[in-house]
């Protein structure tokens, strides 16, 4: 499977952290799927696009990049210059905040149960 691969070839820490987080975004809702999307792994619900996992380029850190990021609200996320998307990133050498992760992807997936709209400034 393409998306295995791409597991596969990270380093450890980094393997075992983006592992455990794409395995609480899978078990998150039966209708979840996964693809191999910009040459990074892309959750979906449906067809629509809630998240993508990664490792970021500067701080050389495991992230999820929720795609309404702007619609979800915790001291965690970071936005930094994005319009519409925010980060969560992690420490590979620290336990994960399971609870905030699940209560983001809860929320996550509630958005993308919504119909597409385009937001008006």
């Amino acid at each position: 499977m393409q998306t295995d691969h791409y597991y596969e070839k990270q380093p450890e820490p980094h393997r075992s952290c983006l592992l455990a987080i794409r395995k609480l975004i899978l078990d998150a809702h039966p209708e979840v799927n996964e693809a191999i999307k910009w040459g990074i792994p892309c959750f979906m619900k449906g067809k629509r696009i809630f998240c993508f996992l990664s490792i970021h380029k500067k701080s050389k850190t495991p992230y999820i990049l929720w795609v309404d990021g702007t619609e979800l609200d915790h001291l965690l996320l970071e936005q930094g210059d994005r319009k519409r998307m925010k980060i969560l990133r992690f420490d590979p050498n620290k336990d994960l905040p399971v609870a905030t992760l699940q209560e983001l992807l809860h929320e996550a997936l509630q958005l993308a149960s919504e119909p597409f709209r385009l937001k008006k400034d």
